[in-house]
């Protein structure tokens, strides 16, 4: 089991949540009543509740509800960028880097399953993110937001993902474009499958799974695209 632990910068937070006992409960269980209720009828209140502490504890390490969503959003894009550099820094080809890379994306990657992510349940925040992530970004503070660099650590993942697309084709001209576009994509269409089924092909109801589905529709459009 390799355990891993990703320092989140200061920015999102008004204390450290990993610095305590308190804090590193207020993320873990964050993110399961996250998963449970969704953001919108989520609140200190309740997560206090499940922690047997107070509001004003939490408020001491987040400022709202969104800076602690943005925060388990940048630990999620962080997770999924070390599993990108630790499958595939060995590879040479950049096609066989990008099939890796959307395994990754597509929660088929088996090297997932072996890490252990600061004791956090990590299919309860891919949840979380496949539902809850473009709240970070669908809001009116979002340049406030994005001037105080929050969205820094998706704008680099991102990054990475378009040079490995222009090692391939360095002609195509919307790398960055196609990736966020992906990144989205791998979400939306596991959520329309699950919830709004008539929006896409990928089917609950077949053979295979939803997350083999969802990577073979995308790999082959970004194939067909870059090509």
């Amino acid at each position: 089991m390799l355990t891993l632990n990703i320092v989140i910068g200061e920015r999102y937070y008004s204390k450290d949540p990993q610095s305590s006992e308190l804090g590193r409960k207020i993320v873990s269980e964050g993110i399961e009543l996250l998963a449970e209720l969704g953001f919108e009828s989520f609140t200190f209140k309740k997560l206090a509740h499940e922690i047997g502490s107070t509001e004003a504890s939490i408020y001491r390490y987040f400022e709202n509800k969104l800076k602690l969503l943005l925060y388990l959003t940048t630990l999620y894009w962080a997770w999924i960028e070390y599993l990108i550099d630790y499958n595939t820094h060995h590879l040479k080809d950049s096609e066989e880097k990008l099939r890796e890379i959307l395994k990754i994306i597509c929660h088929l990657n088996d090297g997932a399953e072996s890490m252990e992510f600061a004791g956090l349940n990590m299919k309860a925040l891919q949840s979380v993110v496949d539902v809850e992530s473009d709240k970070t970004y669908l809001t009116k503070e979002v340049d406030v937001i994005n001037n105080a660099g929050l969205f820094r650590g998706y704008k680099g993942l991102c990054h990475k993902i378009a040079m490995v697309i222009r090692d391939i084709n360095p002609d195509y001209k919307y790398p960055h474009a196609l990736v966020s576009t992906v990144l989205e994509a791998s979400h939306q269409q596991m959520f329309f499958a699950l919830h709004l089924p008539s929006l896409t092909e990928v089917s609950r109801e077949s053979d295979t799974s939803i997350e083999k589905q969802v990577h073979d529709f995308l790999l082959s459009t970004i194939l067909k695209l870059i090509k």
